[in-house]
């Protein structure tokens, strides 16, 4: 056999090993990002504890397909990196679509696979727009304190009228 097919079982079977391990996994088109962008992009995943890659089409749609992973043809045209992340399902989405907005409207959001169900690019838009755990507890406090709240301003007016 061939050393550049070897190369090639080598990265099928890296690509095979991150997608086993991963929670979430976006794909993304870069199509016109700079390298100086595609390298904060890289670090701004790394910071947040997943892994952008860029591989060839062909390879991660086998690496995928021998994951049990079905992605659409369509996903694997153009230029296509990935975004993998072990903990937390919501990050890649959100760092791609801030990254859109960030880097001149260059980044796309091709689709995803988010525990174990595929994603469109609606959908994944949609999931990378949820807020943060901690903001959804804040609102939820907010929610549940305000009726106290206006009682107790209620109460406080009432107080002051008839003082």
């Amino acid at each position: 056999m061939s050393a550049n097919f070897e190369n090639k079982k080598v990265v099928v079977s890296e690509i095979e090993a991150l997608a086993k391990d991963a929670k979430s996994i976006v794909l993304v088109d870069y199509r016109g990002l700079s390298v100086a962008n595609a390298t904060a992009l890289r670090n701004e995943v790394r910071n947040a504890g997943g892994v952008y890659k860029v591989y060839k089409n062909r390879l991660m749609k086998i690496a995928f397909e021998n994951q049990g992973i079905k992605f659409p043809e369509t996903d694997f045209e153009g230029t296509t990196a990935v975004i993998f992340h072990n903990t937390d399902e919501v990050a890649p989405a959100k760092i791609a679509l801030d990254g859109f907005a960030k880097y001149e409207k260059k980044l796309k959001l091709k689709s995803g696979f988010v525990s174990g169900k595929y994603f469109n690019t609606e959908e994944i838009t949609a999931l990378a727009n949820i807020p943060s755990r901690e903001v959804l507890v804040a609102q939820l406090l907010g929610l549940l304190t305000n009726p106290m709240r206006s009682l107790a301003v209620a109460i406080s007016e009432v107080a002051k009228k008839n003082a």
